[in-house]
This record gives structure tokens, sequence and C-alpha cells, in this order.
């Protein structure tokens, strides 16, 4: 009996050892590609060639240096959080309101309601970019701000509201029912009880659609011509010529647009773990 048991034991202590030596050795495939970048953005050309995989002789800021005088780089970067910021808040709010109609509602079209939404995640944007344009600029949209937040909010909202009903519908129902009984109107039910306990998909649904549209490069290429009106991406392919690319201030400059987004993942981790987490159990 006690050599079943250790055997059984044993067996576990590899099941787990096996799973930590591939999980270790995913982590190291994730993070040492971020880690070349960082380094060469310390590096000359000429030493990103000769040893791009080694250490920096040195550790020069004259790349940064660069990045910082020859673009307009913080225009580019109050750009990015703009336009990031304004379509993350127009797809919570607009996806969150259609999402609680849809499960705390009962009513005979619902779910050919989410149906349509849902839809909109099979028509890849990229594919009909050419009516989008015309269509932008007949509303005079092309080249600004507008334009290029509601592509990304028409993106994201169907994501938003798969995620969201899914997560409203497990939320019980005593709570928005006693909340009736006291009083509580529609708006302050979905407020004050729902919204804060849905906090977890909200975070999920925040950052699965602030990554995508921080590093998009297409719509912006298409629909931004104005320098002053570049984010990011778009702004550092100045350094990107058509005979010779200064690869040291490229990576320094994908290695500063990296840093917001990686440091607002680490902000919500927690929640954002929550959120995977609670939704896997229910």
């Amino acid at each position: 009996m006690s050599t079943a048991v250790g055997t059984r034991e044993t067996g576990e202590l590899l099941k787990n050892g096996a799973i930590q030596l591939m999980l270790a050795i995913n982590a190291v495939i994730m993070i040492y590609p971020l880690f070349v970048m960082v380094m060469s953005s310390f590096k000359t050309n000429a030493e990103i060639f000769s040893s791009p995989f080694a250490l920096p002789a040195h550790f020069s800021l004259a790349n940064a240096e660069r990045v910082w005088s020859e673009t307009n780089f913080v225009r580019y970067l109050a750009n990015s959080v703009g336009i990031t910021a304004a379509a993350v808040v127009l797809i919570l709010l607009f996806s969150t309101m259609a999402a609680y109609a849809i499960a705390r509602y009962q009513f005979r079209l619902s779910a050919l309601v989410l149906m349509f939404f849902l839809s909109g995640m099979t028509v890849p944007l990229k594919l009909a970019i050419i009516p989008l344009f015309i269509q932008l600029d007949s509303l005079g949209l092309v080249d600004s701000y507008a334009g290029l937040v509601l592509v990304y909010v028409a993106m994201g909202i169907p994501s938003a509201v798969f995620i969201m009903t899914g997560f409203l519908r497990t939320l019980p129902r005593e709570l928005e029912e006693s909340a009736r009984m006291d009083g509580a109107s529609e708006f302050r039910i979905m407020r004050s009880i729902m919204l804060p306990l849905a906090r977890p998909a909200l975070v999920i649904v925040a950052i699965q659609n602030a990554v995508p549209i921080w590093n998009d490069f297409f719509f912006p290429l298409v629909l931004i011509t104005s320098d002053n009106l570049k984010t990011l991406p778009q702004g550092l392919t100045v350094f990107v010529g058509e005979f010779t690319t200064d690869w040291g201030v490229l990576f320094t400059g994908l290695t500063l647009a990296a840093l917001p987004i990686t440091l607002l993942y680490i902000v919500l981790s927690k929640q954002f773990i929550s959120g995977i987490t609670q939704g896997a159990v229910k």
C-alpha cells in the first residue's frame, strides 16, 4: 500500500516538474526577444550586426537622445495615449450597456441581438478598408482622431459584448431584485451593484482592446497623414529608410513605446488574472 502511495506521489512530482519546466521554457521564449530589444536600444548599428545577442559594450543613452530630438516623440506618445484611452472608454461604455440589457432583461429578440453583435467578430475591417475609407472621407473623418477612434470602437465592441454578456449572466438575480424592492432605479442597480461585481470582466475587456489599439500600425497608416496626428508605431517609421535603417534608434523607440502598455498590464494584472479565473470557474 505504501509503495503504491509512494509511486503515485513520485508521479505527481514528475508531472508537476514537467509542467514547471514547460512554463519556464515558455517564459524564456516570450521574454528573450524583449530582452534583446531592450539591449539593442543601447547599441549602435555596427554593434547590433556584429553581436546581435550580446550585451552592449557601453550602456549609452545616445539613441534615446536621438529619439527625443529627431522625432516628435512626445506628441506621438500623447496621440497614442489619447486615442487608446478614448477608444477603450467608449468600448467599455457601449458594450457594457448592450451586454447588461442582453444579459439581465428577458425579451424575445435577446438572442438575435447577441448574434448581431457576435457577427461583428467574423468581419475583419482590414478587408473592408476601401469602402471604410470612402465612408470616413465622405464624413470628413479622415486624418482625424475621431475617425480612428470610431474604427477601433467598431472593432472592439463585438468581443467586448460577448465577454461582458457571459460574465453578467452569471451574477445572481437576487441582488438586483432586492435593490428594486428598496426603490433603486435601473441605472443605480447597474452602476452601484452590477458594475463593481463585473470589474474583472471590465479589466479583461480593457486590456484585450488596449494592447492591439496601442500597437496598431495599419489603420493610422491609412487614415492619418498629418505628422501632428501620428501615433507612436506610425511615427517611429521615420527611422526606417528605403536603403538604410537605424536599428539602434528604432529599438529604443520600440522599447519606449512598449513601456506604458507594459506598466498598465502590471498594474492591472491582479484584476486580469482574477477575471480569467472567475470566468473559468463559472
